[in-house]
C-alpha cells in the first residue's frame, strides 16, 4: 500500500469549514488540528509505514486525527469512523470539510486496526506523542520540573482461579500442538478432553473431590510437559508450554502423599489469566488492590503537559520506572561544574519513589530530589532507626544513649550494627529493644541518600514547595482517567498494546492542553503559545 495524501488546498466556500470557523472554539482541539495538523503530523510523517507499490492508502494524517479524537472520547473503532463520517467537527479537524471535497467521505474501521499495527511494527510507534512533547518544548512551555505518579489500569479480562488457569493453559497447548497433539492427549489420564472453558461437574463442597480434580489436572499438565522435553518446538508451542509450566508451578504444592494441592500462598508474580498472561495482581495502597497494569507518567507541573509515559504490570513498583520517565531531562547536557541551580531539574514524587536507588540516580545527574522518603517504622513504639546517628563515612552507628559501635559492609553493600552486651544495663533499653541479644540496626546500600533526604524533607520551605507542586500530577491523572476518555478499564490485551493505547491517550490530552494554551506555528518549524 502506498502513501495517500490529504488535500492541501482548502475550499474557502465550503459550508462545513465556514460553519466550523465561526462555531468551533478557537482553543478547542478541533480548531488546533484544523489549523496546525499539517505542521504537527503531515502525511509525509508516516511515509516509512508504506511501500512504493500498491493502492493508495487513506491519508495517514486523516487517520491519525481520527485516532487522536477517538482516544480523547473513548470510542471504539466503529464508533470513531461513524463520528468521522457524520460529525462536522471531526471532518473540520481532519482538514476535509464538506462531502464534495477531495478527501475520503468515510472508510472502514479496519483502517484504524491496520494503522495501529503498522505503527507497532515501526521504529517509532509513539511518534504522535513524541511530536506533542517536542512541540511543547519548542513553544517554550516545558520547564525543568517533573512530577511523577502512577495509576491503576484495570485489565480487560477475567481473573481466573487455579482450575480454570490450568485447563485453559492445557487447551491452548493442545490447540497449537499439531503433530504432537495425539501423543499429548494420550498422556492425559484424567479423562478431560479440554474442549471448552466450562469447569468439570463435581461436588465443589467436597474437599476430597476438589483435591482429586486438582491432582488429576496437574498430572495431565506435567505429563504433557515431560513429553515435550527435548522436542524441537515451534514458537507458538514453546510459548504455550512455558505458560502451562508457569500456571502449574505458581499455584500448586506437592503433598506428603505425592498428590498436588492448591498452595496456601499467592505467588508474587502470579499469572492471573491465560488470555492476557502479562496482567498481574497489583496494589496502589496496602488496602486497595486491583488486577491489571499500572500507567506511569511524568508531567511538567507548570504547563501541565505530559512529558513521558510508560505501562508496567500491576505488581511493578513505581520506583523501578522513575529513571525511564526522566530520561529526557537527566542526561548530562553540560559538564557538572558548569551546571547552575537554575539548570538543575527538580523531580517531585510521593514516597513510592523514595527508594535509595532513585535518589542515587538523581544525585548523580545533579537533580534536585523533591521526593518523599518514608520514615523508619517504629517497633512496638520503641526508638526508630532515625533516632540513631549513622556515620556512613566512618561506618559507625551511635544509639540515643550515646554508645557508638562500628559495622562492616557485606559485598551487597548492606551492613548491620550489633549493640549486643552494650544494651545490658542501658537506662533506655526498655524504649529501644526487647531482644535478649540487644539492638540491631540494619544499614542499607543507599543509607546516606535516604538519611539526607529524610533530613531535607523536614525543612519548612521544602514542604511548602512539595505541597504546591506534587498534587498537580493527581489532577492530570484524574483527567486521563475520566469516563469520557474510557475510564480506567484497559481497551486492549497485552502490556504492549495497553501501553500503545495509553500513549495515544497522552497524545490526545496533550493536544487538548496545547489548544488551551493557544499553540500556533510561527513558520520554519517554530512554535509559540498565546491568543490564537
Amino acid at each position: 500500500m502506498t502513501l495517500g495524501m490529504a488535500p492541501r488546498q482548502g475550499d474557502l466556500l465550503d459550508d462545513i469549514t465556514r460553519f466550523c470557523d465561526a462555531a468551533v472554539r478557537k482553543d478547542s482541539i478541533y480548531a488546533l488540528l484544523h489549523r496546525e495538523r499539517d505542521q504537527l503530523f503531515p502525511d509525509e510523517f508516516f511515509a516509512d509505514l508504506f511501500s512504493d507499490m500498491g493502492r493508495r492508502s487513506v491519508p495517514p494524517s486523516v487517520v491519525a486525527t481520527v485516532m487522536v479524537l477517538q482516544r480523547l472520547e473513548g470510542l471504539s473503532d466503529r464508533e470513531a469512523v461513524e463520528r468521522f463520517t457524520f460529525d462536522a467537527r471531526w471532518r473540520y479537524a481532519a482538514g476535509l470539510g464538506g462531502y464534495d471535497s477531495e478527501g475520503p467521505i468515510s472508510f472502514v474501521h479496519t483502517v484504524l486496526v491496520d494503522m495501529r499495527e503498522r505503527l507497532r511494527r515501526s521504529e517509532r510507534p509513539d511518534r504522535v506523542f513524541e511530536v506533542t512533547r517536542a512541540t511543547a518544548a519548542a513553544a517554550g512551555v516545558v520547564g525543568r520540573r517533573r512530577v511523577l505518579d502512577s495509576t491503576p489500569l484495570y485489565d480487560a479480562v477475567a481473573t481466573m482461579d487455579t482450575v480454570t488457569l490450568i485447563r485453559s493453559a492445557m487447551r491452548g497447548l493442545l490447540a497449537v500442538a499439531c503433530r504432537l497433539e495425539a501423543g499429548l492427549r494420550a498422556a492425559c489420564t484424567s479423562g478431560d478432553e479440554y474442549a471448552d472453558a466450562a469447569k468439570p461437574q463435581i461436588d465443589w463442597t467436597d474437599a476430597a473431590a476438589r483435591d482429586a480434580l486438582i491432582d488429576s489436572r496437574a498430572r495431565d499438565a506435567l505429563a504433557c510437559l515431560a513429553l515435550l522435553e527435548g522436542e524441537r518446538l515451534s514458537p507458538e508451542l514453546a510459548r504455550a508450554a512455558e505458560l502451562l509450566a508457569a500456571v502449574v508451578g505458581q499455584d500448586l504444592d506437592g503433598g506428603d502423599d505425592g498428590g498436588f494441592r492448591i498452595a496456601r500462598r499467592v505467588s508474587p508474580d502470579r499469572i492471573i489469566s491465560t488470555v492476557d498472561p502479562e496482567t498481574r495482581h497489583g496494589h496502589k495502597t496496602n488496602a486497595r488492590g486491583f488486577d491489571g497494569y499500572k500507567g506511569h507518567i511524568a508531567i511538567d507541573p507548570d504547563a501541565e503537559v505530559i512529558i513521558s509515559m510508560s505501562v508496567t504490570a500491576g505488581n511493578v513498583g513505581d520506583a523501578t520506572v522513575a529513571c525511564e520517565l526522566l530520561e529526557d531531562c537527566l542526561g548530562p547536557d553540560r559538564a557538572e561544574g558548569e551546571r547552575t541551580l537554575a539548570d538543575r531539574v527538580e523531580v517531585y514524587g510521593d514516597s513510592a519513589y523514595g527508594a535509595g536507588a532513585v535518589l542515587r540516580e538523581l544525585d548523580g545527574a545533579g537533580a534536585v530530589a523533591m521526593v518523599k522518603v518514608q520514615p523508619a517504622s517504629p517497633v512496638q513504639g520503641r526508638f526508630t532507626k532515625d533516632e540513631f546517628v549513622i556515620d556512613v563515612a566512618a561506618r559507625t552507628v551511635t544509639c540515643p544513649n550515646g554508645v557508638t559501635v562500628p559495622y562492616a559492609l557485606k559485598p551487597s553493600g548492606e551492613g548491620v550494627a550489633l549493640f549486643r552486651w552494650r544494651c545490658t544495663g542501658c537506662p533506655l533499653r526498655s524504649r529501644c529493644t526487647g531482644a535478649p541479644r540487644g539492638r540491631e540496626v540494619l544499614i542499607g546500600p543507599h543509607e546516606a541518600q535516604l538519611t539526607a533526604q529524610r533530613q531535607r524533607q523536614q525543612d519548612a520551605e521544602w514542604k511548602e514547595r512539595y505541597r504546591a507542586t506534587r498534587p498537580k500530577v493527581e489532577r492530570k491523572l484524574a483527567h486521563l482517567m475520566r469516563r469520557r476518555h474510557g475510564g480506567r478499564r484497559a481497551r486492549m490485551r497485552g502490556r504492549w498494546r495497553v501501553a500503545q493505547d495509553f500513549v495515544w491517550l497522552g497524545a490526545a490530552v496533550n493536544l487538548a492542553r496545547l489548544a488551551v494554551l493557544g499553540l500556533r506555528s510561527t513558520g520554519v518549524g517554530g512554535w509559540a503559545t498565546g491568543a490564537c
